[in-house]
């Protein structure tokens, strides 16, 4: 399966709530990203604010405009974008580049 990586800032006066707010996503916004096809989903947030993302999905582009059609999506993402500098979710996020990937030893598989 496809895997993305990406990054944002949160303002370093907002992460403590933006911490928070990601302790108790609203259970129909998983519900969303997981039928709009975004699978092992994590944010990792630096001390600086520095945000990156992982998800894996077998279409980005297109789990991204099946959330963009949803109304919790609008409703999430409204509520969350006063907490980033720069670009924000909605304004698309900038994927990196993967440069390695350490995959599962094929020895371990034949046993």
């Amino acid at each position: 399966m496809p895997r993305y990586c990406f990054q944002l800032q949160v303002r370093p006066d907002r992460m403590t709530e933006y911490v928070e707010r990601h302790r108790t996503v609203w259970p129909e916004m998983q519900a969303a990203l997981r039928a709009t096809g975004w699978r092992n989903y994590s944010l990792f947030l630096r001390s600086d604010g520095l945000l990156i993302g992982y998800v894996e999905s077998d279409d980005l582009a297109a789990s991204q405009a099946a959330m963009e059609a949803l109304d919790v999506n609008t409703r999430w993402q409204a509520s969350m974008a006063p907490f980033f500098e720069g670009t924000t979710p909605t304004d698309g996020f900038p994927l990196l580049t993967e440069v390695f990937h350490l995959s599962e030893d094929p020895l371990e598989k034949t046993s």
